[in-house]
Parts: C-alpha cells; sequence; structure tokens
C-alpha cells in the first residue's frame, strides 16, 4: 500500500511540473490581452496556436476579461453638464461598450436629481427609450457595481413599475445577489430601500434583507455598519439586531461622530439594546476624543430618549457642555434641558446656566421653548436662584398666550408652576373654569387621564396652597376618585410595607390602605392617633380628604391623622435623595391638609432584614413625626 501511494504522488509530482510552464503563459496571456471582448469570452484566440497539452489545458479554462480600457467617450459621461450632452453620444459616432449606456443613465440621474419636471419630459425621449432598449439587451454584460448603481438610478430617476427595463435590472439584481460583494448589498439597500417600497419592489427587497442578514458577518468596515443601521435597521428587526452584534465588535474603533450615529439611530428606532449602550457608554468616559457642541446634544437626547442612565456619562456630558451655553441656541438649550430632565438628571451649574441664557434672551425666546424649560424644570423640581425675574418673564410670556395653548398643554403648563410654587390667581382660573375643564370629564384614553390627574392636582392646589382663590374649582363629581387609580401593579416595598403594618395595627378598623383622595394623591396607608398616640377606629371619623363620606363623628381634639408615604427607586432624581417634582408637590398638598407624614424612601428600607426591624422602623417614624409636629 505504501509504495502504491508513493507512486502516485511520484505520477502527479511529474504531472505538476509539466503542466507549469503552462500556467505561467496562461496567466501572461491573461494579462496581454485586449479588453474589447465580453465579460464570458474565452481566450481561444491566443490559444489555438499553442502546442499539446498548453492548448486543451487554456481552451478548457474560462478566461474573464478586465474592466475595458478609460476611452474618450467615458471622460466624456463624466464631465458632462447637462442631459442633452449625455444623449448625444447615441448618434455621435462613439464606441459604446456594454457598460457605456449604463454609465450614461447614471449620470442623467445625478444631473436630474433635484428637477422633478425635466425627468417627466426625459422619460418620453426617444433617446433615453434606445439607452434603456441597449442596457436591457446587455443587462448581463454590465458590471456588479455598475449594476447596483445603475438600480438606484432607475428607482430616482422615476421609471414606472411597469416598465420593462427596470424589471429586468431588478431580475438581474435577484440572479446575482449571492454573488454581489456584501458592500454592493449594503449600498442597493442604503439607496434603494425606499424607493423599493414605493415601486412595489417588495420580494427584491425581502431577498436583499435576508442576504444581508445572512452575511452579516462579512461587514468590516464601521462607516458601511453605521450606515446600514441608520437606512436599513428599521426594515427588519432580525437584521438590527445581527448589525448591533457586529457593533459590539468593531465599537472599540469608533469615533466620535460614529457613535453618535449609532446612539440616535437606536433612539429613532426606540431599541434599547443595554450591551450596545454600556459599550458606547464606556469607550464614550474612557476615551480622550474631543466632543462638539452638536455631538454632545445628541448624546443627550438619545440617551434621554432611551432612558438609559450612566452616571460618567452624563458627568462629562453636563461638563462638557458648560462652557458651550452662551453660543447655544434658545432651540437647543431647551432639548438639552428636555433630554436632561427625562434622565432626571438635575447638574445645577448646567441648569442655572440654562436659566442665565433664558433671561439674557428674554426679548427673542419663543413661547414653546419657554414651557419646555419650565416643564423640564417642574419635573427635576429646580428653581433658579433668581427665580423673580425668570418667573416674571414666564408670566409675561404666557400672559395672553396661554389660552391659544392646546388644552392638555395648557394644564401641564399650570400644572409646572404650581410644582414650583410660581402659579397666579388667573392661571388656576383659566383651567378650572368648567368650559375648559368639561372636556376632560369621562375621558379614557390613558394621556385625558394623565391631563385630568393634573387638573385635580391644580384644584388641589389652589384649595390648600391659594386660601385667598375664589374659584371656579371642579365640580365634587370629578374628585371621586376612578378604579384606575388605584388599578397598578403592587411593588415588593408596598407589599411588605402593608404586612408589617397589618402586624402593627392589630385591628383591620384602626387603619386604612391604598387610600385614594381627591387631591388626586393615593396614600399607601392612613391610621388616626389620639393625644396618647393610642390608634382610634378610622372609618368612624369623618375624613375631609375623601371625596366620598366615610364617617360621622368629628374628629377627638388632638387627634392626629397620619399617612405613610413610600418612595421607590424612580420617585427620586438621579443619583440623589430629592424626590422628583409632582412628588414634592404631593408632600406639599398633604401636609396642607393636616397630615403628618411618614415618608418611607427605599433606601432606608432596603436596609431593614427582619420583621422586628421594619416594625421598630415605622414605630420609630410614627414617633418623630409626632414629636415633630408638638414640637411646632
Amino acid at each position: 500500500m505504501a509504495a502504491r501511494l508513493v507512486k502516485r504522488c511520484t505520477c502527479f509530482l511529474r504531472e505538476a511540473t509539466r503542466l507549469a510552464p503552462a500556467v505561467s503563459a496562461v496567466g501572461q496571456l491573461r494579462l496581454a490581452r485586449r479588453a474589447q471582448k465580453p465579460l464570458t469570452s474565452s481566450a481561444t484566440s491566443s490559444s489555438s496556436r499553442l502546442p499539446g497539452p498548453l492548448s486543451e489545458l487554456v481552451e478548457k479554462e474560462q478566461v474573464f476579461t478586465p474592466y475595458p480600457e478609460r476611452q474618450e467617450v467615458d471622460q466624456l459621461i463624466e464631465k458632462a453638464t447637462r442631459p442633452e450632452e449625455l444623449l448625444e453620444l447615441l448618434g455621435g459616432g462613439h464606441c459604446l461598450h456594454e457598460n457605456h449606456a449604463a454609465l450614461t443613465l447614471i449620470q442623467l440621474s445625478r444631473l436630474l436629481s433635484e428637477k422633478p419636471k425635466d425627468k417627466a419630459l426625459l422619460i418620453q425621449d426617444a433617446r433615453f427609450r434606445q439607452l434603456l432598449h441597449l442596457v436591457n439587451s446587455q443587462i448581463t454584460a454590465v458590471w456588479h457595481g455598475t449594476l447596483v448603481k445603475l438600480l438606484r438610478s432607475l428607482y430616482a430617476l422615476g421609471l414606472p413599475p411597469t416598465s420593462k427595463e427596470l424589471r429586468s435590472v431588478e431580475q438581474e439584481v435577484r440572479w446575482r445577489m449571492r454573488r454581489l460583494k456584501y458592500k454592493h448589498l449594503a449600498f442597493l439597500a442604503e439607496s434603494s430601500a425606499n424607493y423599493m417600497q414605493e415601486q412595489d419592489s417588495q420580494e427584491l427587497l425581502a431577498e436583499l434583507l435576508v442576504q444581508l442578514e445572512r452575511r452579516w458577518a462579512e461587514i468590516d468596515d464601521s462607516r458601511m455598519l453605521v450606515a446600514m443601521m441608520m437606512k436599513t435597521g428599521h426594515l427588519s428587526e432580525s437584521l438590527m439586531t445581527r448589525l448591533e452584534d457586529k457593533c459590539l465588535e468593531l465599537v472599540e474603533h469608533f469615533g466620535p461622530e460614529e457613535l453618535r450615529k449609532v446612539l440616535v439611530t437606536l433612539a429613532a428606532q426606540n431599541r434599547r439594546s443595554v450591551p450596545l449602550l454600556r459599550a458606547i457608554s464606556y469607550h464614550l468616559v474612557q476615551k480622550p476624543f474631543p466632543l462638539t457642541k452638536g455631538i454632545l446634544l445628541d448624546l443627550a437626547y438619545a440617551y434621554g430618549k432611551l432612558g438609559f442612565h450612566q452616571t460618567q456619562v452624563f458627568q462629562r456630558l453636563a461638563a462638557d457642555l458648560l462652557p458651550h451655553t452662551p453660543s447655544l441656541t434658545s432651540s437647543e438649550v431647551a432639548r438639552c434641558t428636555k433630554s436632561f430632565a427625562f434622565l432626571k438628571w438635575l447638574n445645577l451649574p448646567l441648569f442655572e446656566a440654562f436659566a442665565q441664557h433664558v433671561l439674557d434672551r428674554a426679548r427673542s425666546i419663543t413661547l414653546p421653548h419657554l414651557y419646555n424649560m419650565l416643564l423640564a424644570f417642574a419635573r427635576v423640581n429646580f428653581r433658579p436662584e433668581r427665580e423673580d425675574p425668570f418667573f416674571s418673564l414666564v408670566h409675561e410670556k404666557l400672559g395672553s398666550e396661554l389660552a391659544g395653548l392646546e388644552p392638555a398643554l395648557q394644564v401641564d403648563v399650570v400644572w409646572a408652576l404650581c410644582v414650583l410654587q410660581q402659579v397666579l390667581e388667573a392661571e388656576l382660573q383659566a383651567v378650572l373654569h368648567p368650559e375648559f375643564h368639561t372636556q376632560f370629564l369621562g375621558v379614557e384614553s390613558p394621556k385625558d387621564q394623565s391631563t385630568f390627574q393634573k387638573l385635580l392636582h391644580i384644584n388641589a392646589t389652589a384649595q390648600l396652597e391659594h386660601p385667598e382663590y375664589t374659584g371656579p374649582l371642579l365640580p365634587a363629581s370629578a374628585l371621586v376618585p376612578r378604579p384606575s387609580a388605584l388599578d397598578r401593579k403592587v411593588t415588593p416595598l408596598q407589599k411588605e410595607l402593608q404586612e408589617t403594618l397589618k402586624g402593627l395595627l392589630g385591628s383591620a378598623d384602626k387603619g386604612s390602605f391604598m387610600v385614594a383622595t381627591q387631591y388626586g394623591w393615593v396614600l399607601d396607608a392612613e391610621v388616626l392617633l389620639d393625644t396618647d398616640s393610642q390608634l382610634l377606629p378610622l372609618r368612624a371619623f369623618v375624613a375631609p380628604h375623601l371625596a366620598l363620606p366615610s364617617g360621622s363623628q368629628p374628629l377627638p381634639p388632638g387627634a392626629k391623622r397620619l399617612a405613610f408615604l413610600r418612595w421607590e427607586f424612580p420617585n427620586f432624581n438621579s443619583r440623589s435623595k430629592d424626590l422628583l417634582g409632582r412628588f414634592v408637590l404631593a408632600r406639599r398638598h398633604l401636609l396642607a391638609a393636616g397630615f403628618l407624614l411618614v415618608d418611607v424612601p427605599y433606601y432606608e428600607w432596603l436596609e431593614l432584614k427582619s420583621e422586628w426591624q421594619k416594625s421598630a422602623y415605622l414605630k420609630d417614624k410614627m414617633r418623630k413625626a409626632v414629636a415633630e409636629e408638638l414640637a411646632k
């Protein structure tokens, strides 16, 4: 067996030695051939005169010609500045190979890219029809790169979907799909996906997306990757997932502009890809590359839209944005303030700079920019140091313009002023007037219900914080809590708090849980204490904070009503123990309504491990609340 194997190897080596000069000669022939023959022509003319085995070898092998040499007509096509110059080439005696007609159509598309009227005239031109016929007759000989550009150009020129030539080019692309390079597929997807959807070429688009997804590992260029995410990622969920995976591989090579584009694309598609966002955040923090004003604004927008919190990134954004504040426009300041408010990130120097920017441009700032900043300030409960001139400007700008805003926006603006304790009587009257608020009574949509909830808060502000206010107010029927007010998912903190309180109270009539008040706020629990800090039967006494009467006896002298309020992680500003503006308003209202508040923040409750610790914690909180009231 070994001898036979050695003998076969010897024969193969001898044959390879004999054929080596022939293969070398074939390579030289390929380089020496002229380029006028079609793409699939074979080198039979040169090989026919070769002796013996070399002639047989060359006849068996298919030899492809390189791209044709540049001719004078190529330069004429590139330098043409008018469609007429290109159309005249057909009758000018020029020798046009198979790609010239395609190149001419591509150049025509470029020249007429912004001239829709000229496109319509061109389609009717007989010479243009001749060009299409010429391309159609030689479509199999058009090179790959030219073919994909040709299809994009035919789409851009506005050929009807029923055009025979357009369908022929589309079919040729489908036949060659697997042989096209990935960059050709990416170019076609970036430039023609929208046209394919409009031209009813769904099958071609579907095949293109499948090929892009299957061959995603071939991507090695960050620019191509980012462009595909921006232009085609939204067309296919699975393709976008593959592109995100590829981003994780190449993100270390991205520059600031590419990181910006990826983040903005994720934000536009509302894709909260946590691994990718973490990787981008890491490189934003670790790499010292400079970030321009535009990039900083886009990064703030993207993080705000996606709700992705990364403290070090926010610190860098705030620090880098602060020097740019004087050069920002009012629109950019409003947009940036809104983004940081979505993130619940209150950076005092930056927000003070934003407020000063408004005061410096008091005459030119528009109302939309102003109320966007007002809503952002209310969300994070920010009141500038120069609050008097700031809010004077706000009231001056609102003035008679408040009534011209959309109803929901009017409520939002007045509610924000209530949060910041800057609302005026006239502004309260504007949204509490029956002709205005009746449109929100009995609404069902979540957005309208949210607006009505803010109306309840505004009504409570008028009642509890503005004793001089004379009306109007919401009708008593509107104050009755809706079932949806209590229809919320029970959190672990809420469940543990209720179980611990039930153990402390002992009897069910000594307290109430999930109490919906007429002020639009829900108490986690409510108890009543006498002068000796003993629990009283809650339901036997009148409860003015409830819209529906629950008891008939007046409160005993010295009795104290305690409200338990749990504060979850989302109720606070990011990396802070300061409540958001909405919940600061809730505390103010309940204090003004006569409650003693027992606050139960999540960061204190998490430190309690045993039931005994939790019970002792609540007892201590109750004693402190009573002691503080007595100290007053």
